[in-house]
C-alpha cells in the first residue's frame, strides 16, 4: 500500500550532502525527501505516512539536535539518524536520548548507512501502524453508548453477565442485549477479543456505573 510506504526525509544544508544522500536512498528503491534547513522540514513533514529522518548535526538557524527537541515537543516521533563532520560524544548521548536511532559521523560508508536506514523506515512502519491501530481503536470505542462502555469495562474486569446486571441495575438479558450491540460495534466475536481491546484503549478505567453520556 502507497501509504505505507516510509519517506526519507533528509535534512543538510550542504547541497552536494543532499545529493549524494538522495541518489543513496532512492538506489534501493525508497523515497527520498531532501530538504535544505530544519525548518523546512517542519513545514512539509506529513504525518499521513511513515517517515524517518537523516538529520545533519549543525546546520544554520536550527541544528539538528534543535529539531528533535522541536519534534518531541510536538508528540512526533520519528525515527533520526544523526549524521555529522563532528565525532562529539556529548552531540552524539544527547541525540539518542532525543530519540535518534544511530549517530554517523562524516564520511560514512554507505553501505553501512543505508543499513541504518532499512532499520529506521522499518521502525518508522511499526509506529506508524500502532498510531493508525489507536486511532481506528478511538473511532470504534467513541460509537459505544455509556451503557455498551460500561459492559465493556464490566467484561474487561472478568465479570459475568448476571454480575455486570447486579451492578447496572439491569436484567441479565438487558446486558446480553449490551453485550451483542457491543460486538457488532468493536467487529469482534468473543469476549476475550473485547477484553483485549479494552486493555489496548488509554481511558477505559475500572467498571464504573456513572451517569454520564448516552443511555
Amino acid at each position: 500500500m502507497k501509504d505505507l510506504q516510509p519517506v526519507v526525509y533528509i535534512v543538510d544544508d550542504d547541497a552536494a550532502v543532499r545529493r549524494s544522500l538522495e541518489w543513496l536512498v532512492s538506489s534501493v528503491g525508497l523515497q527520498a525527501r531532501p530538504l535544505a534547513s530544519a525548518q523546512e522540514f517542519l513545514e512539509v513533514f506529513d504525518e499521513s505516512r511513515p517517515a524517518c529522518l537523516v538529520l545533519d548535526l549543525r546546520m544554520p538557524d536550527m541544528g539538528g539536535l534543535e529539531l528533535q527537541e522541536q519534534l518531541a515537543a510536538r508528540g512526533l516521533e520519528v525515527p533520526t539518524i544523526m549524521i555529522t563532520a563532528y565525532a562529539e560524544v556529548p552531540a552524539a548521548v544527547r541525540a539518542m536520548r532525543a530519540g535518534a536511532v544511530d549517530f554517523v559521523p562524516k564520511p560514512f560508508s554507505d553501505q553501512a548507512l543505508l543499513e541504518r536506514i532499512q532499520e529506521a523506515t522499518a521502525r518508522a512502519r511499526q509506529l506508524f501502524l500502532r498510531r493508525r491501530a489507536q486511532v481506528d481503536l478511538g473511532e470504534m470505542l467513541k460509537q459505544l453508548s455509556r451503557r455498551e462502555r460500561q459492559v465493556m469495562e464490566g467484561l474487561a474486569a472478568g465479570l459475568a453477565n448476571k454480575q455486570i446486571a447486579a451492578r447496572l441495575g439491569l436484567s441479565e438479558k438487558t446486558v446480553e442485549v449490551y453485550r451483542s450491540r457491543l460486538l457488532k460495534k468493536l467487529q469482534v466475536r468473543t469476549v476475550a477479543e473485547v477484553v483485549r481491546i479494552a486493555l489496548r484503549a488509554p481511558d477505559v478505567g475500572g467498571f464504573t456505573t456513572g451517569s454520564t453520556g448516552k443511555p
